[in-house]
C-alpha cells in the first residue's frame, strides 16, 4: 500500500532481520519471495534450487547485453509511463489517501512499448532491446510517478486549515519550489545508500525487496527469448485490458454513480422499505461496497493475511469500537441531511472539524491508536535489528575517516589515525560480495554530496523566505528524512510495506514539540508542522522508491549511474507534473481545500496530517483521554507480537508467523475514514485466492498485470474525471445519482 498513508500497496507479511548464518535459510522469506515469483510468472522449473538473490541474475545465453542501456527512447517511454502513474497517483492519493508504485506498470508497459519500437532502422527508435534499457525504463518511470504523496496530504493540509491563504494555482511557485527540494534532497542522499542496503547487509539481514526483485524476474523473464516473448505479449495484452476496462469503468461511472461504482446495498433497503428501516444506521458506517478497481488490484497483490488484517481492523474499528464510542456518549455523529425526514438515521462518523470546539468524532478518537501502532511496531521493527544500527554507524564512520585521510594525503600531511581507519573496510560478513558495478558505473561521491549540499541550503533560504521556517528547523526535517528513509528502507525490504504513514505522524510529533513556547501563533506553527513534516516525509517516500530501483538494476546488472540519471530526468519532471495535477484537481473540486461535506474525495490523509497538527500546536485540540490510554495499550500490544515474531516464532515454529495479523494493515483500518476501501481490498484478495486455486498457472500468467492495470486505469480515468468537471460537462451535471443515499455518492 503506497503511499499516502504513505503505504504502498504490496506483499505485507512482515518477516524479521537477523544477522544470522548467512548459509541459513528463512522459510517464512522463501514463501515470501516465492509468492511474488508465482505472480510475475517466473517457471520454477527454470529457476535454479540453489538461485542466490544477493547476487546479479544470470541471464540467459540468449539476452542482450547492453552496453549502453541509457537510451533517449528508454528515458523517454518511462517518462510518459511515470508521469501516467504520477497523474494517477494524484487522483487515487486523494481519494483514498494511497499511491501506488510505477515499477511493474513501467516494466511490462515499457517492454511492450519499445520492443515495438526496436523493430524499426530508424536512429534512435530502432535498434537491440534488452534487459538493461527495461530496467532504465522503470528507473525514469519510478522518478517521474514519485512525489505525489506531498500533495494528498501535507500540502493540502494547509489550505484545509488556513495556514496558507489564496489557492494552489497561486502559489504555484512556492509549490514548485517545496516539490524540488524534497525529490532531490531524496534524490541525493539515496545515492550512498544503495551500496549500504543493496550490497553490505542485505544477505545477513535478508533483504530480499520482494516487489523489486519480482520486477527484476519480471524483466529477466520477458527477455528470455522466444518463450519469454510470448510471455511478455501475454502480460501486455492482460495489462492492457485491465487498464482499459478499469478506465472505462472509471469514466462511465461518473454518470451513473450509484450503479457502477458505489452499491449502497443499506440504503437500497431502506428505501425499498419506504424509508422506514434501521438500514441508515448501518449505512453511516461506510458499510457498501465500492466497485474501485484500484482497490480491487491491490487485494490481488497484498494476498489473504494482509487483507484480512485491513478488514479485521475494519470491523474492529467501524463496526464495534465506533458504535460502542458513540452509544456511550464519548463521541458524536453529524447528520447527513438535515431537513429531510426520509434520511433523519443518516450520519457521519467521520468528520475531523470543528476540534477543539465540540465532541469528538470516531474517526479523530480512531486515528490515535491508529498512529500509536504504526509508530510503536514501526520503531520495534528498527530497533529490534540494533545490528544493522551499529554497523551503518562503523561504516559512515569508516567513510568519513577515507575522506578525511585522501583530505590529507593530497595536502602532504599524514595521520596514523585517519589512516588506519580508512583502510580498514567494514565488512558486514566474510564472504560478501564486491559491487558489481566498476568504478567508472558507480555515481561519485561529488555528484552526490555536492547536490545534497546545494539542495539543503537552498531549502534553508527556500522554506526561511516562503514558509516562515528557520533554517534550525530545516536542518531538523532533513535529518529526520534521513532517518525515516534508513527505517523505511530496512522495514520495507523485508516485508514489502514502507512505514512512511508512521514515519509522516512521528515527524510531526517532532515538530510539534520543537515549535512549542516558541511564540509562533497557532497558524504559523501548523504551517511549519506541515511544510518541515512534508520535506521529511517526502524526501523518506522518494529515497525509498529509489533504493527499491536501484535493487532491482543490481539483479539485472545495470549501471547504477545510468539509473541514477534516468531516476533525475524523471524527478526533475515530477517536480512540474505534480503540482500541475494538484491545480488540476483543487480547481475541478475545490471542496478538496475547504472541507465540505459531500465532496467527492475524502482526502483521508489531508484530514489526517491536518487534525495531528492541530492536536499538537493548538492548545484548544486535545487528544481525548480515553483514546490517549487505549492507543498506548494497543501500541504495546503490536511491539509485543514483533519482539514474539523475532524472538520466539524461529526455527521450526517460524512456519506460524504467516498467521500473525498484520498490525501495520490494522492500523490502516483506524485511520481511514470508512472501511469501504478495505472491503475492496477484500474482495480483491479473495478473487485472487480463488484464482489460484482454480487454475495456478493462469494467475501467475496474468494476475500481477491485471492487478497494475486496474490500478493505473482507474487513476487515469480520476484526471478524465477531473477534465470533465473543469470543462462543464460531468457527471454531477450530467448523470444520475439513481442509488446513491440522498442523492449523494
Amino acid at each position: 500500500m503506497v503511499s499516502t498513508m504513505d503505504s504502498t500497496m504490496a506483499a505485507t507479511q512482515v518477516r524479521p532481520a537477523e544477522f544470522n548464518d548467512h548459509t541459513a535459510q528463512t522459510p517464512t522469506l522463501e514463501k515470501d519471495i516465492n509468492e511474488k515469483f508465482d505472480a510475475i510468472k517466473v517457471d520454477t522449473e527454470a529457476v535454479e534450487p540453489d538461485l542466490d538473490l544477493y547476487v546479479p541474475l544470470k541471464m540467459d545465453g540468449g539476452i542482450i547485453d547492453d552496453h549502453n542501456p541509457l537510451t533517449i527512447r528508454a528515458v523517454v517511454v518511462g517518462i510518459c509511463l511515470g508521469c501516467l502513474v504520477n497523474a494517477s497517483n494524484l487522483y487515487l492519493g486523494l481519494k483514498t489517501g494511497f499511491t501506488f508504485s510505477a515499477n511493474i506498470f513501467g516494466a511490462i508497459f515499457g517492454y511492450g512499448i519499445v520492443k515495438s519500437l526496436s523493430k524499426s532502422n530508424l536512429p534512435i527508435i530502432g535498434g537491440s532491446f534488452g534487459p538493461q534499457e527495461n530496467s532504465i525504463i522503470q528507473s525514469a518511470a519510478t522518478g517521474a510517478g514519485g512525489i505525489a504523496g506531498i500533495f494528498v496530504a501535507g500540502i493540502p493540509a494547509m489550505y484545509l486549515l488556513g495556514a496558507e491563504t489564496g489557492s494552489p494555482k497561486d502559489d504555484f511557485g512556492a509549490i514548485i519550489t517545496i516539490t524540488l527540494v524534497c525529490s532531490f534532497f531524496g534524490l541525493f542522499f539515496v545515492t550512498p545508500l544503495r551500496k549500504f542496503f543493496v550490497i553490505q547487509v542485505a544477505r545477513e539481514l535478508k533483504l530480499l525487496f520482494p516487489t523489486p526483485t519480482a520486477v527484476a524476474l519480471t524483466i529477466k523473464s520477458m527477455h528470455a527469448g522466444a518463450a519469454g516473448a510470448r510471455e511478455a505479449l501475454s502480460k501486455l495484452k492482460a495489462l492492457g485490458a485491465a487498464f482499459t476496462l478499469a478506465l472505462v469503468q472509471r469514466v462511465a461511472s461518473y454518470y451513473a454513480v450509484g450503479i457502477l461504482y458505489d452499491w449502497h446495498v443499506f440504503t437500497w433497503i431502506h428505501i425499498w422499505s419506504g424509508y422506514t428501516s434501521w438500514a441508515m444506521n448501518i449505512e453511516s458506517w461506510g458499510w457498501y461496497f465500492e466497485w474501485t478497481p484500484a482497490f480491487i488490484g491491490s487485494g490481488i497483490l497484498i494476498g489473504m493475511n494482509s487483507a484480512i488484517s485491513l478488514f479485521g481492523g475494519a470491523i474492529i474499528a467501524w463496526a464495534i469500537i465506533g458504535p460502542a464510542l458513540v452509544h456511550y456518549g464519548e463521541c458524536i455523529g453529524k447528520h447527513q441531511v438535515d431537513d429531510d425526514p426520509r434520511w433523519e438515521d443518516w450520519y457521519s462518523f467521520a468528520s475531523l472539524s470543528n476540534l477543539g470546539h465540540e465532541t469528538p468524532s470516531p474517526r479523530y478518537w480512531l486515528l490515535w491508536p491508529g498512529v500509536a501502532i504504526m509508530v510503536f511496531s514501526s520503531m520495534a521493527e528498527l530497533f529490534i535489528q540494533y545490528k544493522v544500527i551499529g554497523f551503518a554507524g562503523q561504516v559512515i564512520w569508516q567513510k568519513m575517516c577515507a575522506n578525511i585521510n585522501t583530505l590529507l594525503v593530497k595536502t602532504g600531511k599524514h595521520s596514523a589515525y585517519f589512516s588506519e581507519r580508512a583502510a580498514r573496510e567494514v565488512k558486514a560478513s566474510d564472504n560478501i560480495i564486491e559491487d558489481p558495478a566498476p568504478p567508472e558505473e558507480q555515481v561519485r561521491m561529488w555528484m552526490w554530496a555536492t547536490g545534497l549540499v546545494v539542495t539543503i541550503a537552498a531549502a534553508m533560504v527556500i522554506f526561511a523566505l516562503q514558509w516562515g521556517m528557520n533554517p534550525g528547523l530545516t536542518i531538523l526535517a532533513c535529518v529526520l528524512g534521513f532517518l525515516f528513509s534508513f527505517l523505511a528502507i530496512q522495514i520495507g525490504a523485508v516485508t514489502d510495506q514502507t512505514p512512511l504513514t508512521a514515519a509522516s505522524k512521528a515527524s510531526q510529533l517532532v515538530f510539534g514539540a520543537a515549535t512549542k513556547n516558541s511564540g509562533l501563533s497557532i497558524t504559523d506553527a501548523q504551517r511549519i508542522n506541515l511544510v518541515a513534516g512534508g520535506l521529511a516525509s517526502g524526501g523518506a517516500d522518494v529515497a525509498t522508491a529509489l533504493t527499491s530501483d536501484f535493487r532491482t538494476g543490481f539483479l539485472l546488472g545495470t549501471s547504477p549511474i545510468k539509473q541514477w540519471y534516468a531516476q533525475a530526468l524523471g524527478t526533475l519532471i515530477a517536480v512540474f507534473l505534480a503540482p500541475g495535477m494538484f491545480i488540476l484537481f483543487t480547481t475541478a473540486y475545490p471542496c478538496i481545500l475547504d472541507g465540505s461535506d459531500h465532496c467527492a474525495f475524502a482526502v483521508p490523509s489531508v484530514a489526517a496530517w491536518a487534525a495531528v497538527a492541530q492536536a499538537v500546536t493548538d492548545p484548544a485540540v486535545s487528544i481525548p483521554l480515553k483514546s490517549g490510554i487505549f492507543s498506548i495499550v494497543m501500541g504495546v500490544f503490536s511491539m509485543a507480537q514483533v519482539v514474539f515474531r523475532h524472538f520466539y516464532l524461529v526455527g521450526e515454529r517460524e512456519k506460524y508467523r504467516e498467521y500473525l495479523p498484520n498490525w501495520g494493515a490494522i492500523a490502516l483500518s483506524f485511520v481511514l475514514p470508512s472501511p469501504v476501501f478495505t472491503t475492496a481490498a477484500m474482495f480483491g484478495a479473495i478473487v485472487a485466492w480463488v484464482w489460484k486455486k482454480w487454475k495456478l498457472s493462469s494467475f501467475e500468467l496474468y494476475g500481477y498485470a491485471v492487478a497494475a492495470g486496474f490500478i493505473a486505469g482507474e487513476g487515469l480515468g480520476g484526471v478524465i474525471g477531473a477534465a470533465l468537471q473543469i470543462g462543464g460537462v460531468s457527471g454531477d451535471l450530467l448523470g444520475t445519482t439513481l442509488g446513491c443515499p440522498a442523492g449523494y455518492c
